[in-house]
């Protein structure tokens, strides 16, 4: 039965996202959350969630089509949001199929698959690491013979730097295909380039980007994922060459992958050889690793919220006004440790704005009016997050959050 409010289902296999259910049915919309049941009695805020639907992991695009049309045969829905990175297909599907408003699978191709984000990067003018399908071998023989190895065999729709194996020889290489089998077309090999990543947060409404937060992750994350090790990041002086120079690659590479409204969560890599800024993906949601988190202190901008803020005026056909930005810098430091609840109360310089509390993990984010003294602490911190807490684990075949 309809209740006249508009109607959100979020869908998520992860714990996030708490904000955005929050500032939704703030502003007025009934939300409904799908997860999966492990999550069902995680910490959501229930006094947001008109209800709470729980379906098995692992469930086909198709399968989470067939559970939301269910509901929606007696619970009229408005707006399908995709909270995490594994749900995007699921939800253009959904749209498509029962023909709401947002992004559909074309576009979300976009956003998921390496390969098409790519190719659209590229004829927009931006420059991306040389890279060719898993097709035709005789294409592969030639990309090796022409580009000079390391290679980094990726999958085209996973996130962050699962799945990806560095190649040296072109021998090494058929061997994993033929390992792969029928799923090798859905990888792409790309010329490894050693430097330094960024990441750039943004904000859309209506083709117009008005919001993006430049970071600099410490050792890369595909170092961090596959070697262990403490994962920092950091804002950049907002006025450096380097921060003028990503904005402006975000804001050629957002409307070419054709985002109309929502939020980016883009990563480029400074080259070490050349000096040059490559793309290597954009995803159409909040960063993880508590990104999101590091923002607000900085800028006083919640992702999560401001979301939630985009489908709610989309809906309704009102006006998105972004919040009055703040003008600090904020960096964190992360690891998996060794001990459940690690003891970070040594860590107590005044710039220590927040202590991240999670099961086997110590993080922290400090902030401060100086980019250059958020550099500094964290550039202290991590090497004793390594010696004190960090432990490793095997490399996953999903996001863990």
């Amino acid at each position: 039965m309809s209740d006249g409010k508009e109607t959100i289902l979020c869908i998520t296999s992860y714990e996030k996202g708490k904000a955005f259910l929050s500032e939704a049915a703030r502003l007025g919309c009934n939300v409904l959350l799908l997860t999966v049941e492990k999550l069902k009695d995680a910490s959501w805020p229930r006094e947001a969630l008109a209800d709470l639907m729980t379906m098995p992991e692992g469930l086909t695009p198709e399968q989470v089509l067939n559970t939301v049309t269910y509901r929606a045969r007696h619970q009229r829905i408005d707006r399908i949001v995709a909270l995490d990175e594994f749900e995007l297909e699921s939800a253009a599907l959904i749209r498509e199929h029962m023909r709401l408003p947002g992004m559909g699978q074309s576009t979300t191709r976009f956003f998921r698959d390496k390969l098409a984000m790519r190719q659209r990067a590229q004829r927009a003018g931006v420059l991306v690491p040389e890279f060719t399908p898993i097709l035709n071998y005789d294409d592969l023989r030639e990309f090796m013979q022409s580009v000079p190895g390391p290679w980094l065999l990726k999958p085209r729709s996973s996130a962050s730097a699962i799945g990806i194996q560095k190649i040296h020889q072109p021998q090494h290489l058929w061997p994993l295909l033929d390992e792969l089998g029928d799923k090798q077309s859905h990888y792409l090999l790309e010329r490894f380039v050693p430097g330094e990543v960024f990441h750039v947060d943004g904000v859309t409404w209506k083709e117009r980007i008005l919001f993006s937060a430049v970071h600099q992750y410490g050792a890369p994350p595909m170092k961090v994922m596959h070697e262990g090790g403490v994962f920092t990041t950091r804002a950049i002086h907002r006025d450096s060459l380097d921060a003028r120079m990503l904005v402006e690659a975000h804001n050629v590479v957002i409307p070419a992958l054709g985002m109309v409204s929502g939020v980016t969560h883009t990563e480029f890599i400074k080259a070490d050889e050349d000096g040059e800024f490559y793309f290597l993906e954009s995803a159409a949601r909040v960063g993880g690793a508590y990104i999101a988190d590091v923002i607000e202190h900085s800028t006083g901008i919640n992702l999560w919220r401001e979301w939630a803020k985009i489908e709610v005026a989309s809906m309704s056909g009102s006006e998105y006004d972004l919040p009055r930005v703040n003008s600090l810098y904020a960096g964190s430091v992360l690891c998996l440790a060794k001990m459940a609840e690690p003891d970070l109360s040594p860590f107590d310089a005044p710039e220590v704005v927040e202590t991240l509390k999670r099961h086997h993990h110590a993080g922290l984010i400090v902030a401060s009016e100086s980019a250059e003294r958020v550099n500094t602490l964290l550039q202290q911190y991590a090497p004793e997050f390594l010696e004190r807490f960090c432990a490793t684990a095997p490399v996953p075949d999903r996001p863990i959050g």
